[in-house]
């Protein structure tokens, strides 16, 4: 069972244009279908169509078409959010 938390993470990484479904699966254990459902049960009818027009067919939200598997992608917020301390180097 997701808490609050998790779900807001959820929504926020799968609003993330360039975070693919797979991370979101590593991360949470939930499947692109199970991402769809949650988007639609959390969201307004309007949002979720919006969102939904943007994802279908993205390449980035796929891990297996994406051109960007050569270097993984870190949201600009993930340090506030998981708590995460880059090392200094």
């Amino acid at each position: 069972m997701l808490t609050p938390e998790d779900i807001d993470r959820v929504i926020e990484m799968a609003w993330e244009d360039r975070t693919p479904f797979d991370a979101i699966e590593a991360q949470f254990g939930l499947s692109e279908q199970e991402v769809i459902k949650l988007m639609r049960q959390e969201m307004k009818p309007s949002s979720w169509r919006m969102w939904r027009a943007r994802v279908q067919g993205r390449a980035t939200k796929h891990a297996a078409r994406s051109a960007a598997d050569d270097h993984p992608f870190k949201a600009n917020r993930q340090r506030q959010i998981s708590h995460n301390r880059v090392s200094k180097r």
